[in-house]
């Protein structure tokens, strides 16, 4: 859809409740993680990133250094100078993944490749290490001019060392330990949100459904505002549909890791079902705007997730018997039901009151 820009200002669209604010907060986590390091040379790790066997995920904060500051980085090698570890996670044994070090990662890649960060206007800017005085032997050297003028350092370069850090869950049997790792160890400037960590470690076709989805214009009208949600809560309450529509029976809490699960298992799933859940949001949320207008689940400050999640996903469910001229009623009674209200207020996310709210809408909305 075009004319969807990200939302540059303070996150007002959704309403705060402190059960979600208190679901978002480090829980009680046991692990069985095994931690083990594995010393990479500069080219071998240049090596398994082409290869892709050490994949770095791709969203929306890319490459954000400078050339100054990768050629730093370059020089400290030459130099002989420690650098911090990275770490990557281990969830199959054939790819790791980038939790944290990717700046480092890309600036090692785009100097060994010869070019500095990702192509603009169908150019590339040439890696010269950078923020060095005139008199440093390596000032504004290339990969390439280091392999004809200086052999000793370019075989240097080659065969430094970086130290990774491999993270592998052996228990729990999910995808839950991922997310918890990259939340307490991402080095970026601002710390990322759920969706936004989801979006950087579970990318693959699910993903790119979630993202297109976000911009359907339907979605937009519910949601209640055409940008999108900088640290992408509107995504995920996209996904936050998907989860209860399609696994609400195994729910448990917290909600975050609920999710996490959910888009791990379901990260490439095949065309047809692909379509599937496509077709089904877009009818779902069209019947919504049609029979219950614009911002429907905007009660007073923002969209209230508890309400949402209910009406939303009880309505997919039903959306073949849906009447849309009844609804528009049954939907005034729900939201003055006592009950009803009382706990999408609090928006309590343990398995009970989710339970209740699904079963108080089914009963009013469909019965």
């Amino acid at each position: 859809m075009e004319g969807l820009k990200l939302e540059k200002y303070k996150d007002v669209s959704i309403q705060h409740l402190d059960s979600e604010a208190i679901d978002n907060e480090t829980s009680y986590i046991n692990y069985e993680v095994l931690t083990y390091p594995a010393d990479y040379t500069l080219e071998g790790l240049v090596n398994k990133l082409d290869k892709e066997l050490i994949k770095i995920p791709q969203f929306q904060r890319k490459y954000v250094w400078s050339m100054a500051q990768a050629s730093r980085l370059i020089e400290s090698f030459l130099l002989g100078l420690p650098v911090p570890a990275v770490f990557l996670y281990s969830d199959n044994d054939e790819c790791l993944n980038v939790i944290d070090g990717q700046q480092r990662l890309l600036s090692i890649y785009y100097y060994f490749k010869g070019y500095f960060g990702e192509e603009k206007h169908g150019k590339r800017t040439t890696f010269k290490l950078a923020g060095l005085k005139k008199d440093n032997p390596y000032y504004e050297a290339t990969y390439s001019s280091l392999r004809q003028s200086n052999h000793v350092a370019f075989n240097k370069l080659n065969d430094s060392v970086l130290r990774a850090f491999i993270v592998k869950q052996i228990q729990p049997n999910d995808n839950t330990s991922i997310f918890h790792i990259f939340e307490r160890l991402n080095t970026g400037g601002t710390q990322l949100q759920g969706q936004e960590i989801r979006n950087c470690i579970y990318h693959g076709k699910f993903n790119d459904l979630l993202i297109r989805l976000n911009k359907d214009a339907s979605w937009r009208d519910i949601f209640g505002n055409k940008a999108l949600n900088k640290h992408k809560r509107d995504e995920e309450l996209v996904l936050r549909f998907f989860a209860l529509y399609n696994n609400r029976a195994k729910y448990s809490k917290p909600m975050k890791d609920f999710l996490s699960n959910f888009m791990a298992d379901n990260r490439d799933p095949n065309d047809e079902l692909i379509s599937r859940w496509e077709k089904l949001f877009q009818e779902t949320a069209g019947a919504v705007v049609e029979a219950l207008g614009k911002k429907p689940f905007i009660l007073t400050k923002g969209l209230n997730v508890a309400i949402f999640d209910a009406v939303f996903t009880t309505i997919a469910k039903n959306i073949k018997i849906l009447d849309k001229k009844k609804i528009k009623n049954d939907y005034s009674r729900l939201l003055n039901d006592d009950s009803f209200i009382k706990s999408a207020s609090s928006g309590t996310t343990d398995e009970l009151s989710i339970k209740t709210r699904f079963d108080i809408c089914e009963k009013i909305l469909f019965r």
